[in-house]
């Protein structure tokens, strides 16, 4: 890649003009533009492929859209698209190709990539149905009944995420398991209700170097040899996925059940590769295929689909507006669905680990805000939580409902979609001092109590919400669901000027803790040194 496709937010004319908006919007309430604006809802949705985007509730204006498509224009992220999906370098710190789109087969990435996901694809599927038809079998000659899934980060939050969602709804082939924690209670609690002779464990680390999982792996293969005994086959019961074939060798695991991870797959962007193993082994080959197919429609909407009507680009331009130019230091994620509960701490990797970053790319600070603090959780249980603090606390933030719609819903699905289209309104409209006192004489109040209470029952309003409908979790809209986020970070990460595709940071953090671990006295700083002397005190002191 070369500077012309580099954009710099700063210099930006629909940025000056944005800029100046955000201060204007600032005096106008949501209610107000809603009550006014009868079409409102028809002119800020948008469908693609079965699913519904509303961002009507969104503090927006036809000028603010225009300006924020105008943005996208004016950085070249038409361009930037067609770079990313022909393998141009766009991770321009590392000079890698970005082609997770290519991991699930669309048509428009480079065919070598393509060809490289279908010869591992192949194996897998080999793999699968072995094991399925009971010929793979364990050291005592057993089938393999429960699979194991050893990762972390990227290589367990995907997989863990969609066995999740599809578990209630599709007949499980065989059991499924993820350990990811380097606290070894995790793994002590799967191993003491597993079956060794029975036991399949997936060892998925790219760089087949990542602390916890080896350390879990370790756990695994010390508690199958004590189980099955020293001249037990144990390679029957270890696969590899890894881009480091040469390393998962030496750990002990047959070539042939190493899997290779292209290196132009980033971990966060994984799912969609071999890191779909366990997936295929619970659910079936036919199921992982739907969810790449789900991935594959959006995947084509987003290449040509124009920006006004593009949902990856709709959503990810509101999220500039919304922390670049409001200044919104929070987005919360609610799905309203048990079976996407950990949808938010996937999002929290993809979007904090991409677009975490401060640095452009001419390696110069940035000026403005990039990704803001992602959290949530299962929206129900969130409003008996925290969703005060929304309503009445002194934090701004943007939120996304994530809300399936199932066939023929029961009374208490309606009663969830009811709750989230409640959330989502009341925090747009609040309620005002009036409303609170008519509220509180209502309910027979003298007017003192009135006057005493009402300004407690006061809620701003005006925090800005999406909200997505998808036609029930399966795995085609599972695919396009994680593709559109997938979609959303680049378009940001282009748009802000920094790299979507390393993260640094996270290998500072790493390279401390082996030195640590390790005795090392560099980088040691007198608050750490003191934790640790407590920490070896307190190892050996009596216990109560």
């Amino acid at each position: 890649m070369t500077d012309r496709h580099f954009f710099r937010l700063d210099q930006s004319r629909a940025a000056h003009a944005l800029r100046l908006r955000s201060a204007t919007i600032a005096a106008t309430g949501m209610r107000e533009a809603v009550a006014q604006d009868g079409g409102r809802v028809g002119r800020f949705s948008c469908r693609a492929d079965g699913l519904l985007l509303d961002y009507s509730k969104q503090r927006i204006t036809p000028e603010i859209m225009a300006d924020l498509l105008g943005l996208a224009d004016e950085s070249g992220l038409a361009d930037g698209i067609a770079a990313m999906l022909a393998g141009e370098a766009v991770n321009f710190t590392e000079k890698r190709a970005v082609l997770h789109c290519a991991a699930r087969l669309f048509e428009q990435t480079p065919a070598w990539a393509r060809h490289e996901i279908a010869t591992t694809r192949e194996r897998l599927v080999a793999f699968v149905d072995r094991v399925h038809r009971g010929d793979a079998r364990g050291a005592t000659g057993r089938p393999l009944r429960h699979v194991v899934h050893l990762g972390i980060g990227g290589s367990d939050l995907g997989p863990r995420l969609l066995a999740e969602a599809l578990s209630p709804s599709l007949p499980q082939r065989l059991e499924l398991s993820f350990a990811a924690n380097i606290d070894e209670t995790e793994i002590r609690a799967i191993l003491n209700r597993a079956d060794p002779a029975e036991t399949l464990f997936i060892v998925a680390s790219k760089s087949f170097s990542t602390a916890e999982t080896l350390f879990n792996a370790r756990t695994a293969f010390a508690w199958m040899r004590q189980a099955l005994g020293d001249g037990a086959d144990l390679s029957r019961h270890f696969v590899a996925i890894s881009n480091n074939v040469t390393a998962a060798e030496a750990f002990g695991i047959a070539g042939e059940a190493i899997f290779p991870m292209p290196e132009w797959v980033g971990g966060r962007f994984s799912v969609w590769s071999a890191i779909g193993l366990p997936l295929m082994l619970a659910f079936g080959a036919d199921v992982f295929d739907d969810f790449l197919a789900g991935g594959r429609s959006m995947d084509a909407h987003f290449a040509s689909a124009p920006f006004a009507a593009n949902l990856p680009v709709l959503v990810a331009l509101l999220g500039i507006w919304n922390a670049t130019f409001l200044g919104l230091d929070g987005h919360a994620v609610m799905p309203y669905s048990h079976r996407l509960r950990n949808l938010p701490s996937y999002l929290q990797q993809l979007e904090m680990e991409s677009n975490g970053k401060s640095v452009d790319h001419h390696g110069q600070l940035v000026a403005w805000q990039t990704a803001p603090i992602l959290f949530g959780g299962p929206g129900t249980v969130g409003q008996h939580a925290y969703h005060q603090l929304f309503y009445q606390g002194t934090r701004k933030l943007a939120f996304d409902f994530v809300l399936p719609i199932c066939r023929d819903p029961s009374p208490a699905s309606r009663s969830l979609f009811g709750n989230a289209l409640a959330q989502s309104a009341a925090l747009m409209l609040g309620r005002t001092l009036d409303e609170a006192r008519a509220e509180l004489q209502a309910r027979g109040l003298d007017q003192a109590e009135v006057a005493r209470l009402a300004p407690h029952l006061v809620c701003p309003g005006n925090q800005p919400s999406t909200t997505l409908l998808l036609p029930s979790v399966t795995p085609f809209t599972l695919g396009q669901l994680l593709a559109l986020y997938e979609h959303k970070v680049f378009v940001q990460g282009w748009i802000w000027g920094i790299n979507s595709f390393d993260q640094y940071g996270v290998e500072l953090g790493k390279n401390m803790a082996r030195s640590i671990e390790a005795g090392a006295d560099t980088n040691r700083d007198a608050s750490t040194v003191g934790l640790l002397e407590a920490i070896e005190a307190m190892a050996i002191a009596p216990r109560r």
